[in-house]
Order: C-alpha cells, then sequence, then structure tokens
C-alpha cells in the first residue's frame, strides 16, 4: 500500500494528511479554506488519489499561513507514500483546457525540487481568497515532495477557471508519474540506481 499520514503542527497551523496513491479519487478536506478546499478535491480527484485532510491555522491573520503549510503536508505525506519510488514512471505532464484557461504542468518526481510558475491571474482574488497563494501552495506542495514541478498558463481570462485548470493539470501529470511502468515495475527510474 502506497500510502501516508503527515501530521504537521506549529505554532501557526495544525495539520493531518492522509493519502492513498492507488484511490479512486475520494476526497474529504476541510481546511477552514473554501475555495483551498475546491483545489485540494480536484487534485485527489483527478490524481486518483483518496485524500483527508483536516487544517486548523490562525485565519484570524490571513489564509496564507494554512495554504502554505497544507502544501507543506501533502509534500511530506506524497514523498513518504512513494517511497524509494520503484516502478514509477516518474514523469508526467498534461495539458489541461478548462473553458477559457488552458494550463500546462510538466513534473519530474527526482528528489530535486524545484518549482517554475509561470502562472498570472487577471485578479487578485478569487471571491475572498488571494491568488498568489496559489504558488505558496505549489512551493511548498513541490519542494517537500522533492518534485520539480513547471506549470504554465498558456490562455485564460477567468482566475477560477484559470486556478482550477492548474491543479487539474498537476493532478493528470501526478497520476501518470505514479503509475507503476509494468515494463519496470521493480526497477528505480534512473541511471544513477536511486532518486
Amino acid at each position: 500500500m502506497r500510502s501516508a499520514t503527515i501530521t504537521r503542527k506549529t505554532a501557526e497551523t495544525d495539520i493531518t494528511a492522509t493519502i492513498e496513491l492507488d484511490g479512486s479519487g475520494r476526497y474529504d478536506n476541510q481546511t477552514g479554506v473554501g475555495f483551498l478546499d475546491h483545489m485540494l478535491d480536484q487534485l485527489a480527484r483527478h490524481a486518483l488519489i483518496d485524500m483527508r485532510l483536516r487544517a486548523s491555522g490562525d485565519l484570524h491573520i490571513d489564509d496564507h499561513h494554512t495554504v502554505e503549510d497544507v502544501g507543506i503536508a501533502l509534500g511530506q505525506a506524497l514523498a513518504q507514500a512513494i517511497g524509494d519510488k520503484r516502478g514509477i514512471r516518474r514523469y508526467g505532464d498534461c495539458l489541461l483546457p478548462m473553458d477559457d484557461a488552458l494550463v500546462r504542468a510538466a513534473l519530474d518526481l527526482s528528489g530535486r525540487p524545484y518549482l517554475v510558475w509561470n502562472v498570472d491571474f487577471p485578479t487578485q482574488k478569487i471571491g475572498v481568497f488571494d491568488t498568489e497563494l496559489l504558488r505558496e501552495f505549489f512551493q511548498g506542495f513541490s519542494t517537500h515532495a522533492g518534485m520539480t514541478l513547471h506549470v504554465d498558463r498558456l490562455h485564460g481570462i477567468n482566475s477560477h477557471h484559470i486556478a482550477e485548470a492548474a491543479f487539474k493539470a498537476v493532478a493528470r501529470a501526478l497520476r501518470a508519474a505514479l503509475d507503476i511502468d509494468p515494463r519496470k515495475a521493480e526497477a528505480i527510474p534512473s541511471t544513477k540506481g536511486m532518486l
């Protein structure tokens, strides 16, 4: 079973995240940040990862610490669930359209964290959610998962559509990268012999 539970408790947040990589996309996410919950649901559903996440944070200040720390906790859970990466395809990409938005995501579960985030939003907020926090989420997620992640907005005029397309594109790319390659199910996907 490729699964993990991570608990992250700081002076700013208290988070427990449980994921099952070989799931069916079930989700039960409650962070106190409605838009983030909606995006996490998309991530789980389209990556086919079962996800249950509970977070409480200093939302009386703003959403920043909660959003960032949820990304960190999910990244840690992903890294733990993958283990030594034996048999995974390692790479994934997706070109995802959502109405006016078109977002490209490409990733490598290399153990070398790096984020390229070329996603601009036409508005600073989606409802009450600050769009700049989406980069913070993916920075924490990619860093703590040990993932090289590139996300590019190619088109889009609606901020909600752009954000949702980004999460769905990353989810689909992640689903491809996590799949077990039947031709190399016992091998580490690297000429180095480890990742």
